[in-house]
């Protein structure tokens, strides 16, 4: 096996330990396992030219992420923003362990890394690339769920958010989604369409 297919083979095998599970198409899967599989598949549709290191990225982006619950953090703003920083070095961390085991060299396992903590936002190219995966994914799977959950303007403010962090090609690519008629309707409020 490649160092690829091996990293991706553990990377699924931490992600299917999640003791939380997702039921889609009638398969109840664990959720992190569902998530990094969505997030690839995007990936390969979006930008089929990937490179191996964004690959990587895409697959770990929540690696684990059920050991380091929100709950364990002050349930505020400033809880919140240090849930996410902690996150992204733990995913980095787990990730990097892995690539160490499949023989990556460290100039490569720290491109991952750097992906992965989503430096440089709008300015490298691959972590803008990282970020609109995750906003198309989020879009397409979870959105809707936190349509149930949050009123109208929260989630006017959601989508703006989101969309801020997304290049032209990903607005291009997000409005190609098959949204509900409602859905896309609250988004089009949102942006001003």
């Amino acid at each position: 096996m490649t160092p690829f297919q091996n990293a991706s083979t553990w990377i699924d095998a931490e992600n299917a330990q999640d003791p939380n599970s997702e039921i889609f198409q009638s398969i109840n899967s664990p959720k992190e396992l569902l998530y990094s599989n969505r997030m690839y598949e995007k990936l390969m549709v979006f930008e089929p030219n990937a490179s191996e290191e964004i690959q990587i990225a895409s697959k770990a982006q929540h690696i684990c992420r059920w050991k380091m619950p929100r709950e364990s953090y002050s349930m505020d703003r400033v809880g919140y923003l240090k849930w996410r920083e902690d996150l992204k070095k733990f995913h980095a961390k787990t990730t990097a362990e892995i690539l160490v085991k499949a023989g990556y060299s460290t100039e490569f396992i720290e491109r991952v890394s750097f992906l992965i903590e989503k430096k440089l936002l709008k300015k490298d190219e691959e972590t803008q690339l990282l970020e609109d995966v995750i906003c198309l994914v989020f879009l397409e799977h979870y959105f809707d769920p936190f349509v149930q959950k949050h009123d109208r303007e929260k989630m006017k403010n959601i989508i703006l958010k989101t969309w801020n962090k997304m290049s032209e090609a990903g607005h291009q690519e997000a409005l190609k989604i098959n949204f509900s008629d409602a859905n896309f309707q609250l988004i089009k409020e949102a942006l001003g369409l």
